[in-house]
């Protein structure tokens, strides 16, 4: 082969090289625009997975298939506590059950790290893979972004502030349990029996109410609660910013196809 020859050879494999780079850099460009676009939804579909799995481990636990369910709950306690007592079940008796229910059938300890470990059983159902406030959080944020979405480029950004008193009912509320199992142990604790809060009301609501985890007990309802607002607070403030800056992530993309006369 000549030298003319051998010259001629490298140009079209360098061109060939170039013109797979602008293919691939075209692809990729495309991908980012249609998440710049569709990103809410992108977003929708990934989040309601990662919420569902949760539920899953249970359901697979009945079904007999035991390796998935304890898969599902080894991941997910990296983030949660999953303390049977703060939990929900499916297929028994009861949606959640008291501290001293799990006791009897587990072992009679306030450690949580072995508490923790109660899946459930065929007579009390199967645990949900993460606790009640878990659930709220988690669930929240899904919630109030395919609520708010719609409105996310009218919405106006949440102030810090807002984005602070929205999250202090959990910090309150999560920074007390935490405060109350150092001090007084799982069980033990000002937060599990709520005698200041009965003093408080004059002992208005059941006895049930003030006292342990239950589903309808004051501490459900403040992780219900308090999850609900915080979830609430992280989408308002985050939405309309990250709208915002893929908004302009579409429109240099736009900009980069038309100057190269490309299509999207």
């Amino acid at each position: 082969m000549s030298a003319k020859e051998a010259g001629e050879t490298r140009s079209v494999e360098q061109e060939i090289a170039r013109s797979r780079e602008r293919s691939g850099a075209a692809r990729l460009n495309r991908t980012v625009y249609w998440l710049s676009r569709h990103w809410l939804l992108a977003f929708i579909g990934i989040w309601g997975l990662f919420n569902l799995l949760p539920w899953l481990a249970p359901v697979f636990m009945k079904a007999g298939w035991e390796g998935a369910g304890r898969s599902i709950y080894t991941i997910y306690t990296f983030l949660c506590h999953q303390m049977p007592q703060r939990s929900y079940f499916l297929f028994g008796g009861q949606p959640m059950y008291e501290l001293a229910e799990v006791q009897a059938v587990w072992q009679n300890t306030n450690n949580p790290l072995v508490l923790r470990e109660f899946t459930g059983n065929p007579e009390m159902g199967w645990k949900v893979a993460w606790s009640d406030r878990m659930v709220s959080l988690y669930t929240g944020i899904l919630l109030w972004a395919a609520v708010l979405g719609p409105w996310r480029r009218r919405l106006p950004r949440l102030s810090l502030w807002g984005l602070f008193l929205l999250a202090l009912p959990m910090v309150l509320d999560g920074g007390s349990h935490m405060i109350s199992d150092m001090m007084g142990g799982i069980g033990g604790g000002f937060r599990y029996g709520n005698g200041w809060l009965a003093s408080l009301t004059n002992h208005a609501f059941s006895a049930g109410f003030y006292a342990g985890d239950g589903l309808g007990s004051f501490n459900s309802w403040m992780r219900l609660i308090s999850g609900l607002l915080f979830s609430l607070g992280a989408v308002w403030f985050v939405l309309p910013a990250l709208d915002e800056a893929l908004g302009g992530t579409k429109k240099r993309v736009e900009e980069k196809f038309e100057s190269a006369g490309l299509s999207l």
